[in-house]
């Protein structure tokens, strides 16, 4: 599947007023620690690239993420699987990878229509709301279209498409980290 995603900061009061007066419903709140690797055999920050294990309520997912398809939104094909968080990480180790930071986060997730909507609260960043939508990774397939639909959506909360940020949690961390 090809995730198109769109992230922004914005303050969350606001949006979740809009949200609600749009009927958006929420449908959870979670706290999230995501552990990132690099790969042996090549820098996925040069790749753009990620691997992750993300923990929430005591269970695990393994996450992989392509390289960005665009240059405007966070688009990029994603592969996930359920995982033993502590075997996961004891396997990536032992095969070279490494750990290359991790991302904690509150993330309250709201449904509209087909949207997935999440205001996250990011240690040490503040806050941000995601938008995404799923398509499929067939050519052809309308991960264009959906883009549009996600900053049209942006819009009616208020929020402009110049506002939207590339870089992920990650990378934003490693960066004020260098500072």
């Amino acid at each position: 599947m090809i995730e198109v995603e769109v992230k922004v900061r914005a303050d969350h009061r606001q949006v979740r007023n809009k949200l609600r007066e749009m009927g958006a419903r929420q449908v959870g709140v979670e706290k999230q620690s995501d552990t990132y690797y690099n790969a042996p055999h090549r820098d996925f920050a040069e790749t753009d690239e990620a691997l992750r294990i993300r923990c929430v309520n005591g269970t695990s997912v393994l996450t992989y993420k392509g390289r960005k398809l665009d240059t405007v939104s966070k688009t990029r094909e994603e592969f996930e699987t359920a995982v033993e968080g502590d075997e996961a990480r004891s396997i990536l180790l032992s095969l070279g990878f490494k750990q290359s930071g991790r991302v904690r986060k509150s993330r309250d997730v709201y449904r509209y229509n087909d949207f997935i909507i999440c205001l996250d609260k990011v240690e040490g960043l503040g806050e941000f709301v995601e938008i995404e939508l799923m398509a499929e990774s067939e050519p052809g397939s309308d991960i264009e279209l959906h883009r549009k639909r996600i900053f049209d959506l942006f819009l009616e909360l208020g929020i402009q498409e110049s506002q939207s940020i590339r870089e992920s949690y990650l990378e934003m961390i490693l960066e004020k980290q260098a500072d």
